[in-house]
């Protein structure tokens, strides 16, 4: 507990999912979490930002909820300095909003495209521009991206998934994101703003991928990336930078126990 004792944190795409399970676990170790998403009351699939925000009120923790549509280049540009007005500060950014879509790459609509290349590079490139100077003047940040196994080249012989799925585009702004993370890094280090990632080993069954999941394949809980985000947004950037992992493989390299969202149980084995 309270190991973000004191920390702001912006959480993007905080309505439900992984982004809700995070500001939620990042509460609960006393940072104020300023959690974002498309609207305060409404939502295309279950899960609003004013439902995490009064499940992490509920526990006893401290969230900001603000609305942002991050495909508007005006708002996705306002959101850092709104958090920072709203909090006090900011040490911690999460870059967790976004849309999965999925279609051949010979029939993939041109929007499609460029929506998929908005949610998972553009806004997390345009967000960290505008964290940046903030945390420099913490002298200290933390900055974590969510990736995908999908970055992962697909294996021989292809699978149904890698010939049918249509997750080659949203693999490759994924893969395109596990190397921005490395060489952010690199040029962060010297300021002491660690820039890590971390991508579900397998499936989660959240609202927002739900419909890509058949109902009988094998999913993991959430709480083991959870648990991973904590982990790489809270040592010294001399100590831990440049990690691009995935959920299950850091908890068990690093012996960490997994808690429940809570943070103060351990998550049944």
């Amino acid at each position: 507990m309270n190991t973000l004792q004191g920390k702001i944190a912006l959480v993007t795409g905080a309505s439900r999912g992984i982004g809700r399970a995070i500001a939620q676990r990042f509460a609960a170790e006393g940072a104020t979490v300023v959690i974002t998403a498309r609207s305060l009351n409404t939502a295309t699939v279950e899960g609003t930002l004013s439902e995490t925000a009064r499940l992490i009120e509920a526990a006893g923790g401290r969230a900001i909820a603000l609305a942002a549509d991050l495909e508007n280049p005006a708002e996705r540009d306002a959101l850092v300095e709104r958090a920072v007005a709203a909090a006090g500060g900011l040490d911690i950014l999460v870059n967790n909003a976004g849309f999965a879509e999925y279609a051949p790459v010979a029939e993939m609509p041109g929007d499609m495209f460029e929506r998929t290349v908005d949610h998972y590079l553009r806004a997390p490139f345009a967000l960290i521009q505008r964290a940046v100077p903030h945390l420099r003047q913490r002298g200290a940040g933390w900055i974590l991206n969510i990736g995908s196994v999908t970055a992962e080249p697909p294996q021989r012989p292809f699978d149904d998934f890698a010939r049918f799925g249509g997750a080659t585009v949203y693999a490759a702004v994924k893969a395109a994101m596990h190397r921005f993370t490395e060489g952010v890094a690199a040029e962060l280090q010297i300021d002491n703003i660690a820039v890590n990632l971390v991508g579900p080993s397998g499936a989660i069954r959240t609202p927002g991928a739900a419909r890509y999941i058949p109902a009988d394949y094998p999913t993991e809980p959430v709480e083991y990336l959870v648990e991973t985000a904590l982990a790489l947004c809270h040592k010294p950037a001399a100590e831990l930078t440049g990690e691009v992992t995935y959920s299950m493989a850091y908890p068990a390299a690093h012996n960490l126990i997994v808690y429940q969202l809570d943070g103060r149980t351990p998550l049944a084995q």
